[in-house]
Order: structure tokens, then sequence, then C-alpha cells
């Protein structure tokens, strides 16, 4: 149903509208109700994304009132923004914004013939109404805005020319910001010298030393010390597990979802996550507060349960661990969908010894503790936009392995790249043999530049400034 997040919607300047409110995009647009002054939200659960896709336009254009108060509009690239200016004159008149979280024209489907031309083309059709086009990595842009022509070639005749060249102009990178909470409690010993590099003296002593708190979160006192790290009014307080600090479903793992709109909308209202009690501790890895050689190297794995993840590749990595009788700790995290691929019900069985954690976690402080627990953090995608759950295991200190493609590379340095299995299954084997390789190692990545209290000021200017204007 209808999400107003401000009673005086008819007094607000900033329109938010999210046709698909959950995961990432959810997340941001809390992000900005939160810390963006004079902002209204209009949202369609993140239900049903081909449904949302098509018929999101005419729905907005019934629900969201008329106001003469209204300057700027954004929107992420579900909704058919040609559509809804057009229902709506009075909206076509706004400063729109066009956020790109994922993009169709080089989504990958299982078969080519799978892909619906129509979601594609509704993205360009809305980029060409759109004042300005923001996606949340340079891939994500370039990928898109270079397939235009040759998507275009699939109609026909009569094809349209130069799009790119009217699109390009007004697009823009913006990453996607994320709020990353403090896990000081959670590390390990040896995990203890990312203390001084993420966080200083004045940002413990003062959590608004980014200047980016909206004066309402000044005023309010917090709960306790991360109840204002997770956006969205969705924080649920645990009643089964005293050390839970809070419940959200805004983990990476939730976000990572909404990154697939062609399985999204196999996710219905009765679909539940894997039975998994976060406070089971009998699957749990004991700490090791020394970063020594006899603990075995705990490889963490925090993605959806689909196919383009490419879970073959790393199960197949691990049985080949497990062949050469390496010592490892294995945790796979992540949200399942109605259709799980048959590999994880075969790996679940043969790598039964090696299994810390295995399913979704719902609590966001058991996914958080995990990640400070594991020392190395996995990719094996065969698409990514952006790729909050690497980001978000890197903050928790953990040692990234990603494919050198996709987005990777222009996140991740040389050394935290491969190019093929063959590749990872070699690094995974010297790390198993010697895990103080990376219990000793200092990522060389910078997740301040994503974070939200960098990011905040762009995306206020984004928001505030006139049609047309560059940031």
């Amino acid at each position: 149903g209808l999400q107003e997040e401000n009673s005086y919607h008819t007094l607000m300047s900033v329109l938010l509208i999210e046709a698909f409110y959950g995961g990432s995009h959810k997340q941001l647009i809390d992000l900005l109700q939160e810390n963006v002054e004079d902002c209204v939200t209009f949202s369609l659960p993140a239900k049903k994304w081909h449904w949302r896709a098509r018929t999101a336009s005419l729905y907005f254009m019934q629900a969201i009132p008329s106001s003469s108060t209204y300057r700027v509009l954004l929107t992420s690239s579900v909704l058919n923004l040609a559509e809804l200016v057009a229902l709506r004159p009075d909206l076509g008149k706004l400063k729109k914004i066009l956020y790109f979280h994922e993009n169709q024209l080089v989504y990958p489907v299982r078969k080519s013939q799978d892909r619906d031309f129509q979601y594609g083309y509704n993205q360009v059709l809305s980029c060409l109404v759109a004042d300005v086009v923001v996606f949340n990595s340079s891939f994500n842009m370039e990928s898109f805005l270079t397939s235009i022509s040759t998507f275009m070639k699939l109609i026909p005749d009569h094809r349209p020319k130069d799009l790119e060249k009217l699109i390009r102009p007004k697009s823009q990178v913006l990453y996607f910001p994320i709020k990353f909470p403090d896990v000081r409690r959670f590390l390990p010993e040896h995990k203890h010298f990312y203390k001084s590099r993420m966080y200083g003296i004045d940002a413990s002593t003062n959590p608004d030393s980014s200047g980016c708190l909206s004066d309402l979160q000044r005023k309010q006192p917090t709960e306790n010390n991360t109840s204002n790290l997770t956006p969205g009014p969705n924080k649920i307080m645990s009643t089964t597990c005293p050390e839970e600090a809070f419940k959200s479903p805004e983990t990476s793992q939730e976000m990572n979802r909404t990154q697939n709109p062609e399985t999204a909308v196999l996710q219905h209202e009765e679909d539940k996550p894997p039975n998994f009690n976060p406070c089971d501790t009998r699957k749990m890895v004991e700490r090791d507060d020394g970063g020594n050689q006899s603990r075995p190297l705990h490889i963490v794995w925090p993605h959806r349960w689909e196919h383009d993840k490419d879970p073959e590749v790393f199960f197949k990595t691990l049985l080949k661990l497990k062949e050469k009788g390496l010592s490892f700790q294995v945790s796979v995290l992540g949200e399942t969908f109605t259709d799980v691929p048959d590999i994880f019900a075969e790996a679940r069985k043969d790598l039964d010894a090696y299994i810390s954690h295995w399913g979704y976690l719902p609590s966001k402080e058991d996914y958080l503790k995990v990640l400070c627990e594991a020392d190395v953090v996995v990719s094996t995608a065969r698409h990514e936009f952006f790729g909050v759950a690497m980001l978000e295991a890197v903050h928790c200190g953990c040692y990234p392995l990603c494919p050198k493609a996709l987005v990777y590379p222009e996140i991740f340095s040389a050394e935290y790249l491969y190019s093929t299995p063959e590749q990872l299954f070699k690094k995974l084997q010297d790390f198993c043999r010697k895990p103080d390789i990376v219990r000793r190692h200092h990522v060389k990545v910078d997740t301040d530049q994503f974070s939200w209290a960098a990011l905040c000021r762009k995306f206020r200017s984004l928001l505030a400034a006139e049609a047309g204007e560059d940031l």
C-alpha cells in the first residue's frame, strides 16, 4: 500500500518515489527521508517486480496528491518515469532524478530469449525524460550507456539512433551510500588494528562528526549505541536472544535480493527464510582472539542463493579444498527464494563438517558477528552493479576475493581479484595453509568513500539543485 513518511506532504519540496520498496532501494529512500529536509515518500512493497515495473506509474498517478510545493522528484529505474510524467504533467515540471541500482540492458538471464525487451526499453525512455540520471557505479553507467545502440537493434526496423548522445551528458555516478555500523565490539583481537583505521577519537565521541545528521536526529537520544545505524522504521527488538541489540531486515543479504528483478518476482508473502535460530551457537566458531595458525581459515559467502551469484563455482572450489585435505570453515549467508539452486542442498551435505553457519540470518547483529569472525569473503558473482555485501565484509575486517570483472575492479585493487576459478582455488589453498597471511593483512580498500557520511552532501546537493544544474 501507500507509504507516506510525512503527514505534511503538501508542504514538502522533495518527492521520493519507489516502486520496489525493499532491500537497497528501501535503504536509499530511508536514508534520504531521514537525513534530507522536506522529503515525502510514496512507495509500493517489494513484491512482484515485473508487475511493479509495468504498472507502478498508473498507481502513483492516483496516489500522489497534487502540490505546488514539489520541486524535485527522485525515483529508481524500476518506475517507468516517462509514463508517470505523461499521466501527471504537473510532476513533469519538476527536476526529475532517475537512480539506477541495476540496469536491464546487461542484466543476466538464464537464456537470451528470456530477456523481456520492454524492461530495458522503459529504462531508456525514463532516461530520456529525466533531468539527471544517476548510477551507483561507473560499471553500471558505462554498461548501460554503451549497450543502448546494440539493444535498439532488436527492433525490426525504423530504429531510434544516437540515444546514448542524448542520455550521457546528463548521466553521473553517485555511489550507493552505506551506513557502516560500529562493529568494534564484535572484532576478535587480531582485527583490533581496524579500530584506529575505522574509528577516530572524534568519530567515536561525536557520532555526528560528519555533520550529516538531520536536526531531528541530533535532538533525539539514541536507544543504544547501534539504534541509529540502520535506516528505516523497522527496528525490532529481540525478545528471544538477550545478546541481540537490534534486528533489521536491511542486511546486505536482503539488499542483494532486490538487485535481481528477474527472480525477485518469486518472493511471495508466504515465502519464509530458512528455519535458522540465530541464537543457536552449536554451529558457531569458537572465538580465538589470537590470530594464530591453529584456528582454521573461516570463509564467508554472503550472497543471494541464486544462479547469478554462481554458487556452483564457489562450492566446487570448497570441495577441491576438502579433497586436498585442507582445513577451513565456511559460513553461507544470504537470502533464499522459492527456487533454490540444487547445489546448495548438495553442498550442505558434502561440506557438513566444515560449516559454521548455514542460511539467512534475520538479525543484523548476528550477521555482523559472523562477518567479524570470518577471515575471507568471496564473491563468485556473474553480475554485480555495486556489491554492498563485499564492502560490509571488508568493513568487518575480511580479506576480499572477487572476480576481475563487473564492478569489482572499480572498487578493489588487483591483489583482491581473480580471473579464473583456478586462481580463486589457489589463493584459498594458500590461505588455508597459512591463515595468518590474511589475519595479518591490512585490506587496502577505502570503504569510507562509500559511506553515507562521505556521500550525504552530494545527495543533498542533488536534491537541492535546480533542474539541469550540475553538482
